[in-house]
């Protein structure tokens, strides 16, 4: 029987050193594409798909995050007073009731897989799903909705993925394909960031996952991998003899917003999806 999936798990603890000075009072998962945070995006397409339990891996240094789901009483009077309703619709929007989030800390900097793990009190035997805000998804519907639908076929563990270049594997997970049906791709096991010459495929995992609970078991032995951390891949790649893994090529167009360049690509190509800020074509045309 094929479990559904309610809940999920943002890993926000990051320091966002990549975007300083921006991020040195302001968590990085609270910078907008164009008028919304990052972390929005991602909450909003966690609804889209049916997750209904919200569990924010967090650090020192993200109170704006928990805030910015919370309400703003005295912001939303202001706006309310002087009849400004789409301004107060916008800060209304985000807000999740208190049985739908939690937060824990991430106390010490140990990866990805640890930060999962800082989760599990809050998931305990149910599948989940893993989102990364630096991994923002253009897409309709998301990209997580997407996954839902196929885990419903299959099943498992999956996670999103894309092709990349072979140069490039070294700064990935990547899958060791046993079969590719075009959409899914079947593994036999994951590799953290191999060397382009030992690549088993150029199938990246990107910041998307539904994850059976038995990953915890892999992740309580907190055995470190690539770059000295605990890797989310490792815990995956261990549970797959008796758990099938596939990788999902989902529709839409991913940027890194976890680097600059992506960063600034998304705020164009989100603001090019947007019919009440003006001609953004015909603005950067200016500047070309």
């Amino acid at each position: 029987m094929i479990r559904p999936v309610r809940k999920a798990v943002f890993p926000v603890a990051g320091l966002g050193t990549r975007f300083l000075p921006a991020t040195k009072s302001m968590p990085k998962e609270m910078l907008t594409i164009v008028d919304k945070p990052l972390i929005q995006y991602v909450v909003e397409e966690a609804l889209q798909a049916g997750i209904d339990t919200f569990v924010f891996v967090t650090g020192r240094g993200k109170s704006a995050l928990e805030d910015h789901f919370d309400h703003a009483f005295e912001l939303e009077a202001i706006l309310k007073a002087h009849g400004k309703d789409a301004e107060l619709k916008s800060v209304l929007a985000p807000i999740l009731s208190p049985s739908q989030v939690f937060y824990t800390r991430q106390q010490q900097a140990l990866g990805l897989g640890h930060a999962v793990w800082c989760a599990k009190p809050h998931i305990g035997n149910e599948p989940f799903a893993v989102i990364s805000p630096d991994d923002l998804i253009l897409g309709e519907p998301g990209c997580l909705a997407q996954m839902i639908a196929a885990y419903s076929e299959v099943g498992g563990n999956i996670a999103a993925v894309e092709d990349v270049p072979k140069e490039h594997t070294n700064r990935y997970g990547i899958l060791d394909v046993i079969s590719d049906v075009g959409q899914l791709a079947r593994a036999k096991g994951l590799v953290e960031k191999p060397d382009p010459a030992d690549a088993p495929s150029t199938l990246s995992i990107v910041g998307r996952y539904i994850l059976q609970p038995e990953v915890f078991a892999a992740l309580d032995r907190h055995q470190t991998g690539v770059g000295g951390e605990i890797q989310l891949t490792d815990a995956m790649a261990a549970t797959i003899p008796d758990i099938s893994f596939h990788g999902f090529r989902f529709s839409g167009k991913r940027f890194d917003c976890g680097s600059k360049i992506g960063f600034v690509a998304a705020n164009v190509a989100y603001g090019l999806q947007r019919d009440d800020i003006g001609n953004v074509r015909e603005a950067i045309k200016t500047l070309l």
